[in-house]
């Protein structure tokens, strides 16, 4: 044994949702459990044939096989600029306001390096993703959770952030369509967060992966967007000049590409050149290739896109229909590959150990509302990354371990 000694900022980090579900899991499967995981929102799709094309084209071309570093990757820049104009009507300058990612998680862990001195607040949504967390314990930041409420359609309320904390405030992290809850937010909300953050000098962070993974209902969506291309819109239409905002979108949802890891940054010229700082501390950039796939999946057909939405809404559906057949009442889901489900009243102060039990005793696993939050707890979280047949399955093992 040797007595090392560890940074502090990595005692906050100990405890993650997906990990500890992971423990769970390969209990469940040592136990002979047959698992079906609906605790992880990876995509179990395809990728696009013409993605995978331009991949493997690449393998045989042995310029690209060496470092790339930033000036490289302007091809992949301008394909992203462009994707933004097209879909929101939003200018975007491919040499000062773009910079590629290894998907969004890595955008929003690394930003409060490059925004937080030690002891600045940054003000995060509860329940919310658990990087956005992690990200500014790395820095050295205090959390300020801003609590979703169903009441308030999971939006947080700014004017119920303490005046002291908005004085140490340097950044606020917004996600919509949001994960877990699924919530969808309107242009006239991301307006208020605009002038809000402007009013009180913070920087305005948007994580957008689900971008494209929007329901459409009917009659619904006239006031979300300005741009038809959108169902949902982007921060940037609420802060077209970016004077506070920075957004993060990643092709592994709209794509299903989680795997390749990319995604990038776009916004504020000053915000994306001081995130590249940190990324040029920390490595080079993803392999030519698979900046060239995507390249292909933004610039190419998008037939997959939409088939992936009208194959996760006929999950969703499948999966509520199910969930209300066994008497579990839950809120139809307008956007994600999520359901945000509220628990029995047996287990409301207990989602850990109702997950941790479901799995055990039937292999189902799912993600507890409490590990993305304090404001999470009472809730469960399913992803849809399974066909109907198999999720509705999963709800007869669930029904009999509830009744």
């Amino acid at each position: 044994m040797t007595n090392m000694q560890f940074a502090k900022r990595l005692q906050p980090l100990q405890s993650n949702v997906f990990a500890d579900m992971d423990r769970a899991k390969a209990i469940a499967l040592a136990a002979g459990q047959k698992v079906i995981d609906l605790s992880l929102g990876s995509s179990d799709l395809p990728v696009e044939a013409h993605v995978i094309e331009a991949i493997t084209q690449s393998l045989h071309d042995r310029s690209t096989h060496g470092y790339l570093l930033f000036n490289g990757t302007l091809g992949f820049r301008e394909a992203a600029a462009n994707w933004y104009e097209q879909k929101f009507g939003i200018k975007v300058n491919p040499q000062t306001e773009v910079l590629p990612l290894i998907g969004s998680q890595e955008g929003t862990a690394h930003l409060p390096l490059a925004l937080l001195n030690p002891g600045d607040f940054a003000l995060l949504l509860d329940p919310g993703y658990p990087s956005h967390v992690g990200g500014v314990h790395l820095a050295s930041g205090q959390i300020y959770p801003m609590p979703l409420r169903a009441e308030n359609a999971f939006l947080p309320v700014f004017a119920d952030i303490p005046a002291p904390v908005l004085a140490q405030s340097r950044m606020m992290v917004l996600s919509y369509p949001h994960n877990p809850t699924s919530a969808i937010a309107p242009l006239s909300f991301f307006q208020e967060a605009v002038a809000f953050c402007q009013q009180h000098n913070l920087v305005l962070v948007h994580d957008f992966p689900y971008v494209d993974l929007v329901f459409q209902e009917t009659g619904e969506w006239a006031d979300s967007s300005p741009n038809p291309k959108s169902l949902v819109p982007s921060i940037l239409q609420a802060d077209p000049e970016k004077s506070v905002s920075i957004e993060f979108f990643t092709l592994s949802k709209s794509y299903n590409m989680g795997g390749f890891r990319i995604g990038y940054a776009i916004g504020n010229a000053e915000l994306i050149n001081a995130l590249r700082q940190v990324k040029a501390a920390v490595d080079f950039n993803q392999y030519r290739g698979i900046l060239n796939g995507a390249i292909a999946a933004l610039t190419g057909p998008q037939a997959g896109v939409k088939s992936a939405v009208a194959i996760f809404q006929q999950r969703r559906d499948a999966f509520i229909t199910a969930l209300h057949s066994i008497g579990w009442n839950v809120t139809t889901p307008k956007a994600t590959m999520y359901i945000w489900a509220k628990l029995p009243s047996a287990w409301s102060q207990n989602s850990i150990e109702f997950c941790t039990q479901l799995v055990k005793q039937t292999g189902v696993a799912a993600s507890p509302g409490a590990g993305f939050g304090k404001s999470g707890e009472g809730y469960v979280r399913f992803a849809l990354v399974h066909e109907p047949p198999l999720l509705e399955t999963a709800v007869e093992r669930i029904a009999q371990f509830l009744y």
